[in-house]
């Protein structure tokens, strides 16, 4: 952003040049990170809490063409569950792995700006995890997998 000044970067004039007599260039960055961590941390408190149920669950999908395709789903599905929320809802999403899964599952979900690794991880089978986020930024966020760490 440049303070609404515009210049032709096509003429004789020196567009380094020009940015550093407006003063240079502010880079502007939202927060790195969401507030995320143990749901019942205080700063979840009096806020709508969205709950997000999935299941790690490998299945096997016809192709239609030459023999059967494995996939890792969640809940079965591909692509997942859609989870809708409002923009300062806390989102609890839970992670199960069934016994008897051939491997971990995770969750890498964009939208909690969190790292899944060590925020998240690998969800054992026969395990479940947890955690909290803020749904601070509005849009459309993809999750998937985060592998096994």
């Amino acid at each position: 952003q440049l303070n609404a000044t515009a210049f032709d970067v096509k003429s004789d004039v020196d567009a380094l040049q020009k940015i550093r007599d407006m003063g240079g260039l502010e880079l502007v960055m939202p927060a790195a990170f969401a507030a995320s961590g143990d749901c019942d941390a205080a700063e979840f408190a009096g806020r709508t809490v969205v709950e997000f149920p999935l299941t790690g669950v490998s299945i096997t999908l016809p192709t239609g063409l030459a023999g059967d395709f494995n996939a890792m789903t969640f809940s079965e599905q591909i692509p997942g569950p859609t989870l809708k929320v409002t923009q300062g809802d806390v989102v609890k999403m839970t992670l199960t792995v069934p016994d008897g899964e051939a491997t971990p599952h995770g969750n890498d979900m964009h939208a909690s700006q969190v790292t899944a690794v060590p925020t998240f991880g690998a969800v054992q089978p026969g395990t479940s995890k947890t955690y909290c986020y803020i749904a601070e930024v509005p849009g459309v966020y993809k999750y998937h997998c985060s592998g096994v760490n």
